[in-house]
């Protein structure tokens, strides 16, 4: 076996997994989202970060669903210190591309078997897709001129806009459902907060799903295609934010009746 695979938030199954001290590196998302957003205990990262050391392990983060927490993804916004970094298409506003980043110190290590050596590609990493200008030309409009600093500045209270507004009208009709903030990214649970990705798959109610998108489908409102998500964009407004909370609210007025 060359993979273990440890719940999001489990310290102690993640203890045991470096115990033998043979696993080369953790592989993980800063929170999940893929199946809906679940956000990391308090101090989570930091122990992550701690067993990763004492176990000379390196740490890869992957920010590829995570970028909405802001520039420079949930590494910026929240300090992570991670020995490499990956990120994918949102970089290229959608257009196929990734892209990855590591310490000085990783660097270093990679630079005689890899970067010198005779048998690597001409480019290093090479491949079909390598250099694509395409992928260039949309990764420069995306990160220069649509995820500005100002659209952050935006997106992200406009994000915090739909949670409140969400999180009001669970409140008041007295649901045992919770709303949830990823930077520029919402959204909400038919459940308390799931602590992992076993937890959130359990919790999914296919049928309640499909009636509040429809529901709100047929009064204007289109929310992505998967989960009760929203993710705001620089063309979101205040406007935008506060008609699916008016939506929302009387979906949760007709179910209760």
């Amino acid at each position: 076996m060359t993979t273990s695979v440890v719940e999001f938030n489990d310290l102690d199954a993640l203890e045991r997994a470096l115990a033998a001290g043979d696993v080369a590196c953790v592989l993980a998302e800063p929170a999940l989202t893929n199946i809906g957003i679940v956000l990391p205990d308090p101090g989570f990262h930091a122990e992550l970060r701690r067993l990763t050391r004492e176990a000379g392990t390196l740490l890869i983060i992957d920010e590829t669903h995570t970028l909405c927490a802001g520039p420079g993804g949930y590494t910026a916004a929240y300090g992570l210190e991670p020995d490499l970094i990956t990120l994918g298409k949102p970089i290229a506003g959608g257009v196929a591309a990734a892209a990855y980043g590591f310490t000085v110190e990783v660097a270093e290590a990679l630079r005689g078997p890899v970067i010198d050596s005779p048998d690597a590609d001409v480019s290093g990493v090479g491949g079909t897709l390598t250099a694509n200008a395409l992928t260039l030309a949309a990764m420069r409009a995306t990160l220069g001129e649509v995820l500005t600093d100002d659209a952050w500045e935006t997106m992200i209270p406009l994000a915090g806009r739909w949670a409140h507004g969400v999180g009001e009208v669970i409140a008041a009709a007295d649901l045992p459902w919770t709303v949830q903030q990823l930077g520029c990214r919402a959204e909400y649970w038919f459940c308390p907060p799931p602590r992992n990705g076993g937890q959130a798959a359990a919790a999914v109610d296919h049928e309640l799903d499909a009636f509040m998108h429809l529901y709100a489908l047929n009064r204007g409102v289109l929310l992505t295609p998967f989960h009760n998500m929203a993710l705001m964009s620089p063309a979101t407004t205040a406007a935008d934010v506060d008609r699916h909370t008016e939506v929302f609210s009387s979906a949760v007025t007709e179910l209760i009746a």
